[in-house]
């Protein structure tokens, strides 16, 4: 079995309006050095797969068909666990 993470977040270029209010909030309890904050999403998928590439190819598949907006976000894959 492999657990593969995916990170998606927003695009640079698209504004991230929590990320932004959190921003502004961390700032106004006085942490001023905080700058800027992403707000993003992360999904655990778990296969019954040991070729760990086999596994990567079938995660990267399902963020792009289903979970991945490409208009507005961008997305990575970390392996979690292989057992």
């Amino acid at each position: 079995m492999t657990t593969i993470r995916i990170y998606v977040t927003y695009k640079p270029s698209v504004f991230d309006p929590q990320g932004a209010a959190i921003t502004d909030s961390v700032n106004s309890l006085g942490h001023k050095e905080v700058k800027n904050i992403v707000v993003g999403k992360f999904f655990d998928v778990t296969l019954d797969e040991t070729d760990q590439e086999k596994a990567k190819e079938d995660v990267k598949e399902i963020a792009e068909a289903l979970l991945v907006n490409f208009n507005m976000e961008t997305y990575h894959l970390e392996v979690l666990e292989e057992n």
